[in-house]
Parts: structure tokens; C-alpha cells; sequence
């Protein structure tokens, strides 16, 4: 006897291995998505999240995961992927866009989303940016989302032939504590997640740096113990 063919839809679930995405994938399983997860090793700093990465898609057991290699760090300008530029600290009050702003990466990673996308038949892309307790980066906002599923309808033959594959951000205008809450509640193991700009290749994070910062703020505002795992302790 043959295998039953899934009538499932399809969504392409962008993962770093950060508290986010993690939480962001949890929400596609709990909408019964069939997820496919996509990750990249583009030249960042340290590839703890990315192990972070393939646990968190084991662990949600999705269909498929893949690393793309992409070398961002070959353009640089961020402190993030050039490592002549020093991740800053204490930066939260900073009044502009940050130097840890990878310049087009969320449009590059969305883009090679997209394609995967259209060759699965999938009918959502998953991506975990937030408008709220963020670093002030210009393509987490929705403005860019709407930019790009306008950009996508126009640039893909299922767009053309009229069927739509939306970009999801349910994380969009939630805070970091709501979005801590809301993936306790779905079984996120957020131990297991790494969000710091700087950490080591054991995946223990500096508590130093903005995205530390805003991660710490956002356990302590959810009233839920922070399980990461800090350098020193």
C-alpha cells in the first residue's frame, strides 16, 4: 500500500535558532502548517545558533530543514558579520539604526524563502520580525512585510497565475514578554534557543549586548525565570 498524500498546507519557516524564530515556528505547528525549515550560515559571527537551529527543528519534527550558505560577511557593514567591527553594549537608548544591522538581510533571506516556497507549493512564509522591542532594524517593520508580499505577487508564477503566498509575522506587534508567554504556552524550550550577538561556540550568551538585553527585559516583564545560558555561570 502506498503512503497517504498530506493535505496540509505548506509554510516555509525561517529559523536562526533565536527566541523569536523558535517561538515563530512553534505558531506555524500549532496553526497545522506542514513546515519546512530554513536556516542560514551567512557569515555571522558564531554558528552556536545555528545548532540551536537544527535542534529547535528536530524537535518540532518539520518535514524538512535546510542551511543555505550565503557569505554576507563578503560585503560586511555590520558588526555582525565583520569582524573588524566591534559588537557595541549597552546600546537599547541608542537613537538610530544600530551596527548590528545586517545590510538586506531579511530581503535576502525572504527572498530564497519565497523560491522555496514556490517550488514546494507552499502557501505561507513564516518570519519571525517584530516591530516592538527591537533594535531599530529597518526590515523588521511592517511597512518592508507589505513592500515584500507586493513584491512577491509580481515576481512568481503563482503570483502571476493568482495565488498568493503570504508572508506571516505573527510576532509583528507583540512585545518580547508576550511573545515569551504566548511560546511557553505552545512548548517552546527557549534553553535551547541562543539569541546573542556574541556568543560562544557553546551557545552561552555575553548579557552584555542589546539582543541580551532585550531578552533578559523580556523574561523579567513575562514573570518567567530566564533559562539562558550566560558565559560565567
Amino acid at each position: 500500500m502506498g503512503t497517504a498524500k498530506s493535505t496540509a498546507a505548506k509554510a516555509v519557516v525561517l529559523i536562526s535558532g533565536g527566541l523569536d524564530s523558535a517561538t515563530c515556528l512553534a505558531i506555524a505547528k500549532q496553526q497545522g502548517f506542514e513546515c519546512y525549515a530554513l536556516s542560514f550560515n551567512y557569515g555571522q559571527r558564531h554558528l552556536s545558533e545555528l545548532k540551536a537551529a537544527a535542534y529547535l527543528a528536530k524537535n518540532k519534527q518539520v518535514v524538512e530543514h535546510k542551511t543555505i550558505p550565503i557569505d554576507m560577511s563578503g560585503i560586511g557593514g555590520s558588526a555582525l558579520t565583520d569582524f573588524d567591527i566591534s559588537v557595541p553594549e549597552a546600546e537599547l537608548e541608542f537613537d538610530g539604526i544600530p551596527i548590528t544591522y545586517v545590510p538586506a538581510r531579511n530581503t535576502v533571506f525572504l527572498s530564497y524563502a519565497l523560491g522555496w516556497a514556490e517550488v514546494l507549493g507552499a502557501d505561507a512564509i513564516f518570519i519571525g520580525v517584530n516591530a516592538l522591542d527591537y533594535s531599530g532594524y529597518p526590515d523588521c517593520r511592517p511597512d518592508f512585510i507589505e513592500a515584500f508580499q507586493k513584491m512577491a505577487n509580481l515576481a512568481t508564477r503563482v503570483g502571476v497565475e493568482g495565488r498568493e503566498i503570504k508572508i506571516e509575522t505573527p510576532l509583528i506587534h507583540l512585545s518580547k514578554a508576550q511573545i515569551i508567554q504566548q511560546g511557553i504556552t505552545l512548548g517552546v524550550d527557549y534553553s535551547k534557543t541562543v539569541s546573542c550577538y556574541q556568543a560562544d561556540q557553546e551557545g552561552k550568551a555575553c548579557g552584555r549586548c542589546d539582543s541580551c538585553r532585550l531578552r533578559m527585559k523580556g523574561f523579567l516583564d513575562a514573570g518567567i525565570a530566564d533559562p539562558t545560558f550566560y558565559k560565567g555561570l
